[in-house]
């Protein structure tokens, strides 16, 4: 799964290869016909390169279509998914580098055949992006050991689904750093703390007078939206600071095969207010196949992301020696 997160880290597994699946029922609260679906796999090639793919599928369900007089144009299925191809390269002295090149298709309308309120026809949006990512073992032999990610993911042109009209997608920077000591040699402990920040154009506000404040983003290229969201808060670098998430986890492996884990997710109330509990549980049947099963708690009360679960399936490639 780290093709997702960091591919980087991929070239850094003691496995030959391996195989995933994930299923997540999504917004369970209100629908029952939204989940998203993940595939990934890797192999190790020669030269200290590890190349891997996956497949991301988000099937959002049925829909209504309604005409401009409100009746009804029909029920159609939303989905989107993104293939991604992914490369890395141990660099030696526990220090990784690696990318990710993926095609990603929005299709948000299904087969309605509508448009727009200006009349033009409705279109899949589609584009692609890349990931690139940075790596950094410590392999300290002191009582912890200490590991660093850096990610910068979906960094693409804008995207329309028909029209003039175009959309940022969602580029994100990511640093994490974790924390490990390995209490002997079949049991471990793992602290993680992870920083993410939406590369776009903050939304533009409007001040007393009425005037918009910050960036337009219809004026502003995808590249420029990417390197400007860094300083283009309306209120300054106190609101720059609110658009970065934080994430903490922390995990407990007993005897190399079960793994008990917690955490928590915070965002500010000022940039979408999402906060919750996340608890799993992980499984591995002769260093081979494994089984993770992860749930998400909401702080908040009637929160649309409760009861959100996710399985996860994990075949691995032993490397020669076992």
């Amino acid at each position: 799964n780290a093709i997702y997160w960091n591919p980087a880290k991929i070239a850094s597994s003691d496995k030959n290869g391996g195989f995933s699946f994930s299923y997540t029922p999504w917004l369970r609260n209100l629908v029952n016909d939204m989940a998203l679906y993940n595939a990934s796999a890797f192999i190790k090639g020669k030269g200290n390169w590890t190349w891997g793919g996956s497949i991301n599928y988000f099937d959002q369900g049925l829909f209504q279509a309604t005409l401009q007089n409100g009746t009804s144009a029909g029920n159609f299925n939303s989905k989107e998914y993104a293939l991604t191809f992914s490369s890395s390269r141990n660099m030696g002295n526990g220090f990784y580098l690696g990318y990710n090149v993926k095609y990603i298709n929005s299709n948000l309308l299904g087969n309605y055949q509508g448009t727009s309120g200006s009349g033009v026809a409705m279109k899949p949006a589609q584009t692609v992006a890349a990931d690139v990512a940075l790596y950094w073992n410590t392999n300290s032999e002191k009582n912890w050991n200490y590991t660093y990610g850096l990610v910068l993911s979906n960094i693409s042109g804008k995207v329309s689904y028909g029209g003039a009209e175009k959309n940022f997608i969602p580029t994100n920077l990511r640093a994490g750093v974790a924390a490990v000591k390995n209490l002997d040699e079949k049991n471990k402990l793992t602290f993680t703390l992870d920083f993410n920040k939406l590369m776009v154009p903050t939304p533009q506000s409007i001040d007393a007078n009425g005037n918009k404040v910050g960036t337009d983003p219809t004026t502003t290229s995808a590249i420029g939206g990417i390197f400007g969201s860094l300083f283009d808060a309306p209120d300054g670098f106190g609101e720059e600071l609110k658009e970065v998430t934080t994430s903490l986890g922390a995990e407990y492996l007993f005897n190399n095969t079960f793994a008990l884990r917690g955490g928590y997710f915070n965002e500010s109330e000022m940039k979408g207010n999402r906060k919750y509990f996340t608890m799993g549980v992980g499984f591995k049947l002769d260093q081979k196949y494994g089984f993770d099963f992860a749930y998400l708690v909401p702080t908040g009360t009637s929160s649309p992301l409760a009861n959100t679960l996710r399985v996860t399936l994990l075949a691995a490639i032993n490397n020669d020696n076992g």
